[in-house]
């Protein structure tokens, strides 16, 4: 059986490509570092930003529309980033860079050790950064050992 080893990458469709290409800049790469190119595909422009991991790339809609996290389709998209105190840093970052990021904090509810941000694009698409914690590196790193029966 094939084995999905990561996400290549995501497309955003939005309905202003400048406003959101102004605002990606800011958090893709003056925040996380992305590296970025654009390309035209089907006579449309697209804008990629991308790391060792994975791209996110912004193309223009076809159909005008208000992002509803609610109706089908993407709810939300997280990013995760090593350790908490980053997601911190980050979400000052963000803040100071005018970016309605929350308070980075401790969600126990999600997990004991899960942090996180909040903040939405000019669209209204949800974004998330959290930290890497226990239970995800538990089962990167325990993929092949027998689950617990109990």
């Amino acid at each position: 059986m094939a084995e999905v080893i990561g996400i290549d990458h995501i497309y955003l469709a939005v309905n202003d490509l400048a406003r959101s290409e102004r605002f990606y800049d800011l958090v893709m790469m003056d925040v996380l570092g992305f590296r970025k190119n654009q390309f035209t595909l089907g006579d449309e422009p697209h804008i990629q930003y991308f790391n060792r991991q994975f791209g996110f790339v912004l193309r223009p809609a076809r159909v005008l529309s208000a992002h509803e996290p609610y109706s089908p389709g993407l709810h939300h998209f997280c990013l995760r980033l090593e350790t908490a105190a980053e997601v911190h840093a980050v979400a000052e970052k963000l803040r100071k860079l005018g970016i309605c990021a929350t308070a980075a904090k401790l969600y126990p509810e999600y997990a004991p050790d899960y942090t996180a941000t909040f903040f939405e694009d000019p669209d209204g698409i949800r974004l998330e950064l959290t930290n890497y914690r226990q239970e995800r590196r538990d089962r990167h790193d325990c993929w092949d050992e027998p689950a617990d029966a109990s």
